[in-house]
Parts: structure tokens; sequence; C-alpha cells
């Protein structure tokens, strides 16, 4: 993945390579994925409901929640900030790499988006998938 992170030495911003492993390795995630940043359902309903449970899902023993859409790192950080998100991991998969070997890459050309993730949440430990939710309507991996 590629992300945008506040630069130390120039001031700005810089580009950071992150890979799955230093994402899930080791830890309870909670990952959540939708069509897109700044969508209707995905900003009024799934990703403030996922801040707003953070601290219920740390109780429960999960290290993070990780928000995942085929989006550029500058949407996502942007979303982000307009949403008020302080708690849940933005990740954007700016070329579908994850998604598409995750088997969820939908084409949602038909409403000018291109290649999207489906809607879906799953928890991973250690990097292993144990439990999968997928909203309905899912056709498989194009």
């Amino acid at each position: 993945y590629q992300r945008r992170v506040r630069g130390t030495e120039s001031g700005g911003f810089d580009w950071k390579n992150l890979s799955s492993d230093e994402i899930f390795a080791g830890k309870k995630v909670v990952l959540f994925a939708l069509p897109g940043a700044f969508t209707p359902t995905c900003s009024s309903t799934h990703l403030p409901r996922y801040e707003e449970r953070f601290n219920d899902l740390k109780a429960l023993g999960v290290d993070s929640v990780v928000c995942l859409s085929v989006n550029d790192a500058f949407v996502m950080f942007h979303w982000g900030k307009q949403q008020g998100v302080e708690n849940v991991f933005l990740l954007p998969d700016g070329n579908a790499e994850f998604t598409r070997k995750i088997g969820m890459l939908v084409d949602k050309s038909n409403l000018g988006f291109g290649m999207r993730s489906w809607r879906y949440s799953a928890f991973v430990n250690d990097g292993k998938i144990e439990r999968m939710f997928v909203e309905d309507g899912f056709r498989g991996q194009l």
C-alpha cells in the first residue's frame, strides 16, 4: 500500500510503503471495506459507526480497526479529515491489489466508479481471516 505520511526531514508529506504484514501480523484486526470514500452510505453510516464503536471493539481485544477502499491516499486522507476520524485506520488500496487478491473486486462502471471493492467486513487474527461477512449480492471476483 502507498500512504502519505508527514515527513520529518521535508516538513511536508512523504510516500511510505506499508505491507499487509505490518497491518495484520501479530494483531487482531477488524477490517471493513467499502466501494468509495465520500459516497453517501459509506460516509453517513459505515465509517462513522466503526469510529463510534472503536472503544467497544478495543475492549473485546481488537488491536486496530481498518477501513479499506479502492481510492488513492489523497482521497482517503481528506475523507478521514472531513469525517473527523481519529481511531479507524484508513487504508488506500489505490491499485486494487489487496482487493483483487482477496477476491472482492467488482466492476462499478455502471455507476461511473470503475473497479471497486464490494462491501465486506472481516475479523483478521495474526494475518488469517477468521470470520468474514459479505454484503448480499456479491457475484464473485472479476
